[in-house]
């Protein structure tokens, strides 16, 4: 306000309150004395006065010049000014007051004044937060004390701690992911050798922590975290670096201890880079690093890590890799999965352009080079390698391509396929299909490594000397090959050829196939005849199933062509017309005329049909089938027994059931399943194993017998081309009808061999599966069992026992008796033809020519469906056509899921072959 209108001093301190009460007769006036005025107010203090006695004598010329005077006035009842409080004192308008408008403190001996100054009121009140400063003018009442900032920072930390500690109090370790845990199976060679992992959702077989090698423990931590052995799980200024660096925008980048990688891989699934997941991770890691065992953490991280080449874990990647089990690796190999850690994309040689086309092979193996190189140096820093030993791995390791590790072409893939079918149908519900997609299991097989290659090296020189689909395309087309052996002391499948390449031809053709196996059936006749006996054809015992007679090798039957066929009660065999059946041989040949006798150990050697069809009624059909079921073959897997041709083979067992039904005869009559598994581990626990059931299917008279009797058709009959160096061998030929197929099936006492040829269309467009002739195919006239399959056998059976002690066939005892007439001095055929030359390498068919290349065999006129035929004539060497009495022959079984086609055999899902 204005100065003339500002009110004058009071006399006393306290206010204008009191003044009023102190000097209530004065009255101060609002106004100075008037001009001139002379004297002075006789108070103590007077209005205007300075509050000195000795100044009552002097004027004022107004109110400015009064509070001027005031302002000079003494500390007794005088208030402080306008600018300023004297002595503590307050400055209020009265004349002891205090608070005036910038004078402060207490005023007059009452108290404090009224003034409006900002003294007056005491200290000022101290805030918990001194901002902004309350001491400071300007910029620098915004700046913060130094005080501020550290505390703040320390109650931040503080805070953060809290925190921390909150979340790792609440914080749970999950358990491993089940992903982490996926794996493959592992199926293993009858040696223990892993042969392919595979059949699992993810390439990985999980190994314990003392078959990682140390060497690739010492270089993951030498690369990747150095303190490994002492941290508590985390580095925190790896973590931090991490961080920031993520946080400014840059490329995302490592900073993770071992510990923290196994827990993103193994217990959080989640590789995506970010805050969260990082923070999570961190946690988690604090409490799994003091928690969970260095070792568990540390073979938790190398089963789970990725290693390129479709391999998770060090024992996937040491196959990718090298081809050999992790226990195996060198240092050299370990700093090598060591630097592909780094990222298999930029560091496996081979290069990912496909990925990302920086990564070349040339850029790839130059990277890899150097971060090997530089591992392995730092293990020798790290105290993990020897100088000495360092100095032996200045090579960069030697690589398989990745093109060509576990993979399920060539046998391998058939192998598998029979392995699992066995696991599932023989483990009584324990190991499912289902399960085995889970993986996870080891899998140790019978399958010999040696033996399959050599089965496989045999077919396919015969393949490629002699199977020119490019030069006779309409002979050589569909030609296929299956084979197995089987070792007669136990049934244990050693060997199988399931075809071309198991990721080409999807059949496996050891297996399954439809094809039927000719005259390798005679021997189930055979055995029948010696365990059985035939039926008396005379008297009042014909009908007495009691009054048998068990026959001897030397009985002879009638070896001539387009024999009538004699059922039990001594009538002939008529077909659905009436029509006589007429019994043919390969080639129309007769043998040992006039007489036409033939002893049954001759009628093998030559395989002579009209001979062992007439046997197999006189013994019954039924007993055949028995006697073939008793030996190993699958009951479904046989034609209808209701036909004479029964006994020449129209059914379609599978090679393996083949051998393992000669098998018996080898093991002197003790029959064995065949199987492919010995043993399943899951979790090192022992899941399933095979035991072996043996069954004793004939007396070792009559499986000696036949096996000698089988011993003459490789020494001078028609399998003479599979005779082995200083080795005996019994063994069959078979040819079928139309040549459609053609078989040898032979054993010495260590291994039986099972060898089929012939032509099917079975690509899976192809729904008719229908088999094809042979005649022209390789070059030959025709196919018979003594030309390729023989070969093929031969050539296998050398390798495969090589090495192998030689050891002969029992001596037979004497069995049965001999029936019949007495046989000529030697078999002569009545109609014989130039012998087929013999395709190489091996020697010449012994027996009967075949008919000429493109001419149908005899016996093939008649067709074995049609009801209506009229020509009198049997299959030739094992045929199907069959002769009838008013009922239709059974069909040709060309297709697997008929009778006797593959349900029988042992397939993938069916039976229990191996």
């Amino acid at each position: 306000m204005s100065e003339h209108r500002r009110k004058p001093p009071q006399p006393q301190g306290g206010g204008r309150a009191a003044t009023r009460r102190g000097v209530s007769g004065e009255s101060p006036g609002r106004r100075a004395a008037p001009r001139g005025a002379t004297g002075s107010p006789t108070s103590a203090t007077g209005s205007y006065g300075s509050g000195d006695p000795g100044d009552g004598d002097r004027s004022y010329g107004g109110r400015a010049e009064a509070r001027r005077a005031a302002q000079r006035s003494g500390p007794v009842g005088a208030g402080g000014g306008r600018r300023r409080a004297a002595d503590g004192s307050g400055a209020g308008r009265s004349g002891g007051g205090g608070g005036g408008r910038r004078g402060g403190g207490p005023g007059g001996p009452t108290g404090p004044g009224r003034g409006r100054g900002r003294g007056g009121q005491g200290p000022a009140k101290k805030r918990f937060i001194d901002y902004p400063r309350a001491n400071k003018d300007g910029l620098r009442r915004w700046v913060p004390s130094w005080r501020l900032v550290s505390g703040l920072f320390i109650g931040f930390l503080g805070s953060l701690m809290a925190v921390a500690g909150i979340a790792y109090a609440l914080v749970e370790v999950p358990k491993v992911d089940e992903a982490a845990k996926a794996q493959n199976n592992v199926y293993y060679w009858a040696d223990g050798k892993q042969m392919v992992a595979t059949g699992g959702e993810t390439n990985r077989q999980i190994i314990d922590y003392e078959k990682i090698p140390k060497a690739m423990r010492t270089a993951v931590i030498s690369a990747e975290n150095k303190t490994f052995e002492d941290d508590k799980g985390v580095d925190p200024m790896g973590i931090t670096r991490a961080l920031v660096n993520m946080a400014k925008g840059g490329e995302t980048q490592g900073g993770s201890t071992i510990t923290q990688q196994y827990v993103k891989n193994a217990r959080l699934n989640d590789q995506s880079q970010t805050v969260t997941r990082k923070f999570k991770e961190l946690f988690i890691s604090i409490k799994v690093g003091r928690t969970v065992p260095k070792e568990e953490i540390m073979a938790g991280y190398l089963n789970t890590a990725y290693y390129g080449r479709g391999a998770y874990g060090i024992q996937a990647a040491a196959h990718a890799y090298f081809n050999e089990d992790a226990t195996e690796l060198n240092p050299s190999q370990c700093a090598l999965l060591a630097t592909v850690l780094k990222g298999a994309t930029y560091y496996d040689p081979a290069g990912s352009p496909e990925v990302d086309p920086a990564a070349t092979q040339e850029a790839n193996t130059d990277r890899a080079t150097k971060r090997w190189r530089w591992i392995l140096d730092e293990e020798v820093k790290d105290g993990h390698l020897t100088t000495a030993e360092r100095g032996k791995y200045t090579k960069f390791p030697k690589l398989q391509n990745p093109r060509s590790n576990a993979q399920l072409g060539g046998q391998i893939g058939y192998l598998v396929d029979l392995a699992k079918a066995y696991v599932i149908n023989n483990s009584d519900g324990k190991i499912t299909a289902s399960d085995l997609q889970q993986g996870g299991y080891e899998i140790h097989t019978t399958f010999d490594r040696t033996k399959v290659k050599e089965l496989e090296k045999s077919v396919e020189k015969v393949r490629k000397a002699k199977i020119k689909p490019k030069l006779r395309p309409e002979k050589d087309t569909h030609v296929q090959f299956g084979g197995a052996s089987v070792n007669p002391k136990d049934g244990a499948i050693e060997a199988i050829y399931g075809g071309e390449d198991a990721t080409k031809h999807f059949t496996n053709n050891a297996d399954q196939t439809g094809a039927q196996v000719g005259s390798t059936f005679k021997p189930f006749v055979l055995a029948a005849a010696f365990k059985d006996g035939t039926r008396a054809k005379d008297g009042p015992e014909i009908q007495d199933e009691t009054q048998r007679t068990i026959v001897n090798p030397k009985s002879r039957y009638s070896g001539k062509n387009e024999l009538k066929i004699e059922k039990y009660d001594g009538t002939v065999w008529t077909d659905r017309e009436g029509k006589e059946w007429l019994q043919k041989n390969d080639g129309d040949a007769s043998y040992n005329a006039p007489s036409y006798q033939i002893d049954l150990r001759e009628a093998m050697r030559e395989s002579v049909n009209s001979a062992y069809v007439q046997l197999g009624m006189d013994v019954g059909l039924d007993k055949v089938k028995a006697a073939a079921v008793d030996a190993g073959l699958k009951p479904n897997s046989l034609a209808s027994a209701n036909y004479p041709s029964f006994s020449l083979g129209t059914s379609s067992p599978s090679a393996i059931r083949m051998a393992g039904a000669y098998s018996t005869f080898a093991s002197s009559g003790k029959q064995n399943e065949p199987y492919s598994v010995k043993e399943v581990e899951h979790k090192g626990n022992t899941v399933f194993e095979h035991e072996s059931q043996t069954k004793r299917a004939f007396d070792p008279e009559v499986a000696d017998n036949v096996t000698d009797v089988l011993r003459t058709v490789v020494e001078k009959g028609t399998g003479t081309s599979a005779q082995l160096s200083g080795r005996q061998v019994a063994g069959k030929t078979g040819t079928t009808d139309g040549n459609k197929s053609a078989w040898f099936v032979g054993y010495t006492p260590q291994l039986s061999t099972a060898i089929s040829m012939y032509r099917l269309d079975d690509n899976e467009g192809n729904k008719k599966r229908e088999f094809l002739e042979m005649f022209g195919t390789g070059g030959e006239e025709k196919i018979h069992g003594a030309s390729f399959p023989a070969q093929i056998w031969k050539d296998y059976m050398e390798r495969a026992l090589k090495g192998e002690p030689v050891k002969n066939f029992p001596v037979p005892s004497p069995i049965g008796e001999v029936v019949g007439e007495t046989p000529p001095p030697s078999p002569t055929p009545t109609e014989t033809e130039e012998p087929e030359e013999s395709p190489s390498p091996s020697a010449t068919e012994t027996g009967p020519s075949p008919s000429p290349s493109g001419t149908p065999d005899p016996g093939e006129s008649c067709a074995d469906w049609d009801w209506q035929c009229s020509n009198s004539g049997g299959a030739a060497d094992g045929g199907t056509t069959d002769g009838s009495t008013g009922e239709p022959s059974p069909p040709t079984t060309e297709d697997p899921t008929g009778g006797g086609g593959s349900n029988g055999n042992g397939g993938i899902f069916g039976g229990t072959t191996g």
